[in-house]
């Protein structure tokens, strides 16, 4: 995979994060709902790829933790 793509993955990824608690924290949508954990999910997947590129090892283990959370949440939602 190419610098440039994990570089837009990197970045998808902070905003689906910023964007999942935006929304949750205007009423848009509910922290236990499908749409919040897999923006959060898919969100913490692109910090640790980018992360792991660039050999910033402490956003990627936060983020390893924040997909578990997402992880689980998500399959307590379905």
């Amino acid at each position: 995979m190419k610098d440039s793509q994990i570089e837009l993955i990197g970045w998808y990824g902070a905003f689906a994060i910023l964007l999942a608690y935006a929304l949750a924290s205007f009423g848009i949508l509910e922290t236990r709902g499908v749409p919040y954990q897999l923006l959060n999910l898919f969100g913490a997947f692109g910090i640790i790829l980018v992360s792991i590129k660039k050999k910033a090892y402490q956003p990627a283990a936060l983020n390893v933790v924040w997909l578990c959370i997402a992880a689980i949440a998500l399959i307590l939602a379905l």
